[in-house]
This record gives structure tokens, C-alpha cells and sequence, in this order.
């Protein structure tokens, strides 16, 4: 009898199967981190949109006017501040300190790979802090300004590490679609706790609370809600690999401070290899100047020239929050027909429009200023969204972390343009009107260095895969 047997043949498409299975295992397993990333922009835009843009500026002012002396001074670390300026300096504080930190974060985590990690961190900080602001009350204002400022300098950071995530999550052709889900997310999550909190903060004698009370609940929910939306992300996203950077001579270890701040050196100085990728960031700190002078100063606007009462703001600022889901994905699906830079450029021409709109629209008419505030919406979310999938393709690769905390910088550190420019037209003319038409000037100008930007040398120049529509 002879010993050989013969090879055992796999049965007629039994590879495909198995090819098809692992396929299909890997598609289920990009799913479930997609969502985890968008769960992470549901957590955390809870603390934007009820704590940032609603209830704490108020009442942090108001505590702060607890604790002001006759002349509406208070003194913090002995320097006289105005109690009703407490708020926007300490906002301004909070974002200088969080350029150096998110630099800071970011090179570490793509020197060690610690990305989700060091989300988590940041992101539960963050939540603790909010949370803290429950005990905010009488005239602790020290203990609110120090609570804002851990908060949004956590903020910006986990936001910073969790786009560094976005290029591992979907291919090139699909990083538009993906990008604006993530914003959706946001603003959905944000918008329904925002819609919670109002409802109890308009019925808090019903429920027998005092208002003050009422509002340090909502200020803690925004961090409840923040911590437990973030499990879901530190379950779900992927492990990232640490980038190849050689020791620093010197023997310096690999997780020391100055290794760190000479890979930051290196970074900020390598940025001039990539001219291209600086372009499209000055283009971007232009337009979204503008975009965040408009968004912070609506309020101002509506109330002040347009007369609108309490509860027209309340409704305009849901109209937004609601209506941005929507932008964000319509947007999405047109830039997966007429390419990214296309219809950044066209909602940059819609932002144009908006504007004009507010500053020929009559007062005393809240049909006009919902209508205003559904523009906003409809251009806020796609025209970021799509910002943050472009500049995904322009980061080289392993540099994710890095070059995300340069972005939020130019989101962030540089948000002083806009409130300035407004600021001066209102002092030079005394008219709202010609201070919220003076942010052209911030549209104009990114909308004309964005054209100038070839999207695709500048992912050639980077060495990444090029999408089919641009």
C-alpha cells in the first residue's frame, strides 16, 4: 500500500469564502471603531454646547459679581478685573495655555502611540472638571475660572487626539462621509442634552429648584453625559502605532520632556517642507475665524440691533444645533459628487450670503432670525467637517497626533481676529450692523488662499494616497 496521500483539495470557492469572511470581519471591525470615534464627538460636544455656548457664561459672571467690591472689581491673585470681563479672560487663558499643551500632547502621543490613551485622560479630566462646577456657587469665582480653565484646555486636547484618529478610519474616498457622521454625532448629542437641560432650567420651579440650582445641574450633567459617552470610544478605537523617531543623541530617554520638545521643535520646523499643508492652514484659520466670530457673537447681535427677546435666542441657537445635523451630512454627500475643496469653496460663498442676510435683516422679527440661524446650521457643520477630512490627507504619515494639535490651534489660538475686527467696527461706527458685515473680510480672504491650494500635490507632497474626487 503506498504511504502517499494525495493533498487535500478545498472545495470549489472555499478560498473566496474565507477571503469573503475575513472581509467581511474586518469591514464589521471598522464599523464598530467609526462609531466609537463618532460616540466620542456625541460625548464631548455636550460640554460646548451647554456649558460653553449657554449656561456658564452668565452665571459665572454673576458669581463673580457676588464677589466684586464697590466698583465691580474682583481681584484675582491681586489684579483688578472687571467682574463681567472675568468670563471672556478666562476663556482667553484657557486657550493660550492649550496651544502649548496640545502640542505638548501631541507629540507624546505619537512618540509613544498612548493616542487613546491619552484621549481618555484628557477626556475624563475634562468630565471631572465639568462636573465639578456643581459646587460652583455664592462668589467662588476662582473656583469657576480654575474649573473652566481644566475643562477647556481638556477640551482641546482630547478634541485634537481623537481627529488624529481619522486617517487610520477610513480610506481616502471615504474620509469626507466619515468626517461629517463625526460631526453629525456631535452636533445631535449636544443639541439633545442642550434641549434636556433647557426644558428643566425653563421649569425649575416646577420642579422646585431655585434657578441658580438649576443651573449648576445642567453645568454637571455636560460632564456626566461627557464621561459616559467617552467608554464607548476607549472600547472601540484601535490601537495606534508609535512613529519611528530615533532617540535623541544625548541619551536622552524616549518619553523624556526634552526629547518631547525637540521632536515639537522638529515638527514646527518641518512644517516649512510641506508649504502646501501651511497654505491650506493659514486658509483655514482665515474662514474659520470668521466662522467662530459669528457663531459667539449671534447672540450679541440678535439681542442688541435685532432686539430679539430670551426665548427667540434660546430657539435659534436649538434651530442651529439641529439643523447642523443635517448641513454636516448634506455636505458630506456633496463633496463625495463634486470633491471636498468644491464645496469647502461653496460654503464659504453660503457663509458670504448668511452674512449679508444678517445685515439686511429688519429687527424685531424672529421669523427672520430662525431663518438666519438654519443658514448657520446648514454651512457650520459641512464646512468644518470637511476642513478636518481635507487636512487629513495633507499630514504625513505618523505625524497625526502633531499636526491635528497645529489645526485646533488654528481653530483656537487664533480666535481673537474675529472678535477683534468686531470689536473695533462696533467702537468706530456704534452699529452691529457694520460689525457683523466686517467678517467678510475673513471669508474673502480664506476663500481666495483655498482656491490656491492644488489638494493633490499636496498629498503627492506628503506621500499619501491620492482620493478620486478632490
Amino acid at each position: 500500500m503506498s504511504t502517499h496521500q494525495n493533498p487535500v483539495v478545498p472545495a470549489p470557492g472555499a478560498v473566496s469564502d474565507a477571503t469573503a469572511t475575513g472581509d467581511t470581519q474586518a469591514a464589521r471591525t471598522l464599523r464598530r471603531q467609526q462609531y466609537g470615534w463618532y460616540l466620542n464627538d456625541w460625548a464631548n460636544a455636550a460640554f460646548s454646547a451647554t456649558v460653553l455656548t449657554v449656561f456658564l457664561g452668565p452665571y459665572l459672571t454673576t458669581v463673580a459679581g457676588n464677589a466684586a467690591d464697590a466698583h465691580g472689581d474682583v481681584h484675582p491673585f491681586g489684579i483688578p478685573v472687571r467682574a463681567g470681563a472675568f468670563f471672556p479672560y478666562t476663556i482667553s487663558a484657557s486657550v493660550l495655555l492649550s496651544v502649548g499643551v496640545m502640542l505638548l500632547a501631541g507629540a507624546v502621543a505619537d512618540r509613544t502611540g498612548r493616542h487613546r490613551r491619552m484621549l481618555g485622560c484628557f477626556a475624563y479630566l475634562g468630565a471631572a472638571a465639568t462636573l465639578g462646577m456643581f459646587f460652583l456657587r455664592g462668589d467662588r469665582y476662582l473656583l469657576g475660572g480654575a474649573l473652566l480653565l481644566v475643562a477647556n484646555i481638556s477640551y482641546a486636547v482630547s478634541a485634537a487626539l481623537a481627529n488624529s484618529f481619522l486617517p487610520g478610519l477610513a480610506a481616502p474616498d471615504d474620509r469626507d462621509a466619515v468626517s461629517s457622521k463625526g460631526w453629525a454625532f456631535g452636533y445631535a448629542g449636544g443639541g439633545l442634552l442642550l434641549v434636556v437641560n433647557l426644558a428643566m432650567f425653563e421649569g425649575h420651579a416646577a420642579l422646585g429648584l431655585s434657578s441658580g440650582t438649576a443651573v449648576r445641574l445642567c453645568l454637571a450633567s455636560a460632564g456626566a453625559w461627557w464621561a459616559l459617552f467617552t467608554i464607548a470610544p476607549m472600547l472601540r478605537l484601535p490601537a495606534r502605532p508609535r512613529t519611528g523617531v530615533a532617540r535623541p543623541a544625548g541619551g536622552e530617554q524616549a518619553g523624556s520632556s526634552s526629547g518631547t520638545l525637540r521632536e515639537l521643535l522638529s515638527t514646527l520646523r518641518g512644517m516649512r517642507r510641506f508649504p502646501l499643508t501651511l497654505l491650506f492652514l493659514v486658509a483655514f484659520l482665515c474662514y474659520n475665524d470668521g466662522i467662530q466670530t459669528v457663531v459667539s457673537q449671534a447672540s450679541l447681535y440678535g439681542s442688541a440691533e435685532l432686539h430679539m427677546g430670551q426665548t427667540t435666542l434660546v430657539v435659534a441657537i436649538l434651530l442651529v444645533q439641529i439643523v447642523a445635523i443635517g448641513g454636516a451630512l448634506l455636505l458630506g454627500r456633496l463633496a463625495r459628487r463634486y470633491g471636498a475643496k468644491r464645496t469647502v469653496l461653496g460654503s464659504l460663498v453660503g457663509w458670504v450670503f448668511t452674512l449679508t442676510l444678517g445685515y439686511l435683516m429688519p429687527a424685531r422679527q424672529p421669523v427672520w432670525f430662525f431663518v438666519l440661524a438654519c443658514l448657520i446650521g446648514l454651512v457650520l457643520g459641512g464646512s468644518q467637517a470637511l476642513s478636518r477630512s481635507i487636512f487629513s490627507h495633507l499630514i504625513p504619515a505618523g505625524r497625526e497626533a502633531e499636526y491635528f494639535s497645529l489645526y485646533k490651534i488654528s481653530d483656537r489660538g487664533t480666535s481673537w481676529m474675529g472678535p477683534l475686527v468686531f470689536g473695533l467696527a462696533y467702537q468706530l461706527t456704534g452699529s452691529y450692523r457694520s460689525a457683523i458685515i466686517s467678517l467678510l473680510v475673513f471669508f474673502a480672504i480664506g476663500f481666495a488662499l483655498l482656491l490656491q491650494v492644488p489638494v493633490r500635490r499636496a498629498i503627492e507632497a506628503v506621500g499619501n494616497p491620492v482620493p478620486e474626487r478632490l
